[in-house]
């Protein structure tokens, strides 16, 4: 969140400017990789190749208005709902008025505008999991394009613009570094986007198992890593809160892995690499909107309620709905975001090792308030979704044409191999 400009503080920006780079290794290369290892073979360059492009187009429309749509706060007044609670102005299109000595808080607002992108970008990054293997480039390009800017930026905006904004001053919802900007957000428009594609071809009677693994690992690792500047850096200082945030991220993140881990080997007889790794993004996912918030014994709770509801989530609650969310972008990202959202509102309490709760509030009326804003979220993200996938399907097609899907995206919408099948 943007803070009133008092001094330059250096320590603060040279953590910030870490902080950033981390948050963009997330998605290129971390989520690249990640999602790369669990496609088909003859899909994995065109999963790499959607990370990519995302990256470039989503830099471009932050500058242009995105930025400018999430943080303007021009006419805002706290404790009033007025339209700027909802979406901000115009009034720094093009980054406007901002330059080399231009603060946001005790950093540049520059470095502020490059962190707040790199939550822009793997936001839609996240969604493309759900769709993979069979949407077409430009449908994906096109929808992410408008939902950046329709359904991201206000989101943002309502959770994180300051004095007014919805979430934080009207409802009192906390969300430090995106449960419902974020994962609820993306997850929820992912499961949409797989319900309205399609199930792939073969779903149900053909296995579609990883190709490569290893990716996979290494992928999950790199998303381990940057998720430090994901959640400390939301602190938006080098202070005793960004300290917090990184030790309650990793307890979280280890308990879910090892949670999820115990839960197949008892059911399945052996642990696997790829359900300790899920587990793991799973507990990433959960700590995100806790992570300035609650204490070391909140995060070792929170990872083990994601651990295992996450699990339920992309095996028993996939199986019987029967969507076809490719790489479980809903079931990780939204159901964990979710169980991250409502258990920050108990774990927040000073008598549970957080924070402290709110002035005025109870731990009955922050989860309350927590459930509204995933409420909102969900109907926010699910509506709009809806609306801009069937807008694309009108004009360009989601979906490749089977023979292209036979053949696999890599060739069909590239002319590429990633791997050489020879």
């Amino acid at each position: 969140m943007a803070q009133d400009a008092t001094a330059l503080d250096s320590g603060d920006t040279a953590w910030m400017l870490t902080a950033t780079a981390l948050v963009l290794f997330m998605t290129i290369p971390g989520l690249a990789l990640f999602y790369g290892g669990l496609v088909r073979v003859q899909n994995v360059l065109s999963v790499l190749m959607q990370c990519f492009a995302l990256t470039g187009l989503i830099t471009i429309l932050w500058i242009i208005c995105g930025y400018s749509l999430a943080f303007n706060t021009a006419g805002m007044e706290a404790g009033k709902i007025t339209l700027t609670s909802f979406v901000g102005g115009l009034g720094t299109m093009f980054l406007r008025g901002i330059g080399v000595d231009t603060l946001s808080g005790t950093i540049p607002e520059t470095v502020f505008v490059v962190f707040q992108m790199t939550f822009a970008i793997i936001t839609p990054a996240l969604i493309a999991g759900a769709f993979a293997e069979r949407m077409k480039f430009s449908a994906m390009l096109i929808f992410s394009a408008v939902w950046s800017l329709i359904v991201y930026a206000p989101l943002c905006h309502m959770a994180w613009s300051g004095d007014g904004s919805f979430f934080g001053d009207i409802i009192g919802a906390l969300d430090f570094a995106g449960g419902n900007v974020v994962h609820i957000n993306a997850g929820v428009a992912a499961l949409v986007a797989a319900i309205l594609v399609g199930k792939r071809l073969g779903y149900q009677t053909t296995a579609m198992p990883p190709h490569s693994l290893t990716l996979t690992v290494v992928g999950a690792s790199m998303l381990w890593v940057g998720w430090f500047g994901f959640n400390a850096g939301s602190a938006v200082a080098a202070d005793g809160t960004a300290g917090m945030a990184m030790l309650v991220t990793q307890i979280s993140t280890a308990t879910a892995a090892v949670t999820w881990m115990f839960i197949e080997w008892g059911k399945h007889g052996k642990p696997s690499a790829l359900g300790i790794v899920t587990g793991a993004v799973a507990g990433l996912v959960a700590i995100t909107p806790a992570s300035g918030s609650v204490g070391p014994m909140g995060a070792l709770v929170i990872g083990l309620v994601a651990g295992a509801v996450c699990f339920w989530g992309t095996t028993s609650l996939k199986s019987q709905l029967g969507y076809d969310d490719s790489l479980d972008a809903f079931g990780v990202h939204g159901i964990g975001g979710i169980v991250g959202a409502l258990l920050t509102g108990i774990f927040v309490a000073e008598g549970l090792g957080g924070n402290g709760l709110a002035e005025g509030m109870t731990i009955g009326k922050q989860v309350l308030a927590q459930l509204i804003s995933i409420i909102i979220t969900i109907i926010w993200s699910g509506g709009l979704s809806f609306i801009i996938l069937k807008i694309v399907d009108a004009t360009v097609g989601l979906r490749v044409e089977e023979d292209d899907e036979r053949q696999g995206l890599d060739l069909s919408q590239h002319n590429e191999r990633g791997y050489n099948l020879s």
